[in-house]
């Protein structure tokens, strides 16, 4: 059983002020792997305030020396890739090679990303030519309150550390509780790579405690959240009083729109991206909306596919995918998986229950609906789980109000080796990211939704810009 119940506060390990026992539950076993300290306002209030007495020192450091610090804490998590793959694997389910490449190599591409961003990042320029008096100044907004996830723990972590970090923040972690193991290697990542005491600190807790100590607390400037709408909303709320920025990183119901000319592996990507991470991530393609003409032959292809996809231990080698998290999401997967048959969906493969042979732990079969409509549950709910809802359209224009039907807007996709069609859904699908034939966003690409979906954008320029406040200078002398 491992143990961790220290907080990182003001450069150092420090034991909890007003700590309460939490159970880290290994989601392969249902068993618990570990214990940490769940955080109480003294707690939350000590790392607030040895972050706000690092303010000012980090926000007037040089932007090149801030970037130096990025490129140390790059170098110290190389060094740990292996130990933070081992912690997300047994803490959240990650297969233990989905997890040594993705979930780690997710934290890796994103701080390059932002060394990269901010040395091209213009940190004090003229306003224009019109103006030689004029100065725009990009300075940190202050003390950062970062509240995280468990589904793709480090990639969250570093999309808002580096950022905050590089922009002259100083911040406060909360990871997740159901993952915060890896965000404590993390910590030790940061103490490695010399960050002054007090920029970076770290309190678990959970929502309820320290995240909402967090949101409301009036020495914060700045909350940056990444989960569920529902606590986006609440979180929101909390910072209302104080007036504090907040960004926010929430659901997604992505809608993938297969064309009749689409590429002959379109579906198939579509339903192993949709499994991915077991359905874990908010811009999964979880509904797959299919031209009427491709339609039974796709609706086949990916039952077919969903049907070969293998299910295990974490710990195991493998490209297979492993449990949800907790109970709490196994619950409310097989509750949707159960609504969909009731709604009249059809089930082509999966359905309620674990798959065979798995009698202990939160696994879930991989489970693919047919002739599902706009009002149906699984259409109109996240469900964060390996189930995908399949829909058919008649023409362009019904496909793209059927996609837009939907509080979120996150990612949509489609599917066409027309390019002006293309081009045309990209400009009126109704969410902050539009990926077309299996090709990624590249590096520096800005991560973000509209609507439910939250506000702000992580990654790159975007990234950095969220984390700085932009002041604006008359009267600035060239001597």
């Amino acid at each position: 059983m491992i143990e961790r119940k220290q907080f990182y506060i003001n450069g150092h390990w420090t034991d909890p002020i007003a700590g309460s026992d939490h159970a880290v539950i290994d989601p392969s076993t249902e068993e618990p792997c570990a214990v940490i300290s769940l955080g109480g306002q003294a707690d939350t209030d000590a790392a607030v305030a040895a972050a706000k007495a690092a303010l000012p020192g980090w926000m007037a450091t040089p932007p090149e020396d801030r970037i130096a610090a990025l490129e140390r804490i790059y170098t110290a998590y190389k060094a740990r890739m292996s130990d933070l793959a081992d912690a997300m694997s047994l803490e959240m389910g990650a297969p233990i090679e989905m997890s040594r490449t993705q979930q780690v190599g997710a934290g890796l591409w994103h701080l390059k990303g932002f060394i990269n961003a901010a040395k091209a990042f213009e940190w004090e320029a003229p306003l224009g030519d019109h103006a030689p008096s004029d100065r725009i100044i990009h300075e940190a907004v202050g003390v950062c309150a970062l509240i995280t996830p468990w589904n793709w723990p480090m990639n969250q972590v570093t999309l808002k550390v580096g950022a905050a970090l590089v922009a002259g923040n100083t911040m406060v972690l909360k990871p997740s509780e159901e993952s915060p193991l890896d965000a404590m290697i993390f910590a030790e990542i940061m103490d490695a790579a010399d960050i002054p005491a007090g920029v970076f600190n770290l309190v678990n807790g959970d929502g309820v405690g320290v995240g909402s100590q967090l949101s409301a607390h009036s020495d914060v400037d700045m909350v940056s959240f990444t989960g569920s709408t529902r606590a986006g909303k609440l979180i929101s709320k909390a910072a209302a009083d104080t007036l504090k920025r907040v960004h926010l990183e929430l659901g997604g119901k992505g809608a993938n729109l297969v064309f009749a000319d689409a590429d002959e592996k379109a579906v198939k990507r579509g339903v192993l991206h949709m499994m991915n991470n077991t359905g874990q991530s908010c811009n999964a393609p979880s509904r797959m909306m299919v031209e009427a003409s491709r339609y039974d032959a796709a609706v086949e292809e990916a039952g077919a596919v969903a049907a070969k996809v293998t299910v295990g231990p974490a710990s195991e080698e493998g490209r297979h995918m492993g449990p949800v998290v907790n109970a709490v999401q196994w619950g409310k997967i097989q509750d949707l998986i159960q609504k969909g048959i009731d709604e009249g969906a059809r089930l082509v493969t999966g359905g309620p229950g674990r798959p065979d042979g798995l009698n202990k732990g939160f696994y879930v079969r991989p489970t693919v609906f047919a002739d599902v409509t706009p009002d149906m549950t699984i259409a109109r709910e996240e469900i964060f789980g390996p189930v995908l809802s399949i829909m058919k359209f008649e023409s362009e224009e019904q496909a793209v109000e059927m996609a837009n039907d939907t509080p979120y807007g996150l990612t949509n996709y489609v599917q066409s080796s027309d390019g002006a069609r293309r081009n045309r859904l990209a400009r009126v699908l109704r969410s902050g990211m539009v990926e077309m034939n299996g090709e990624s966003r590249a590096a520096g690409s800005p991560f973000g939704g509209m609507k439910q979906s939250g506000n702000g954008r992580e990654g790159g320029s975007w990234g950095i810009h969220d984390f700085v406040e932009v002041k604006a200078v008359s009267g600035w002398s060239a001597d």
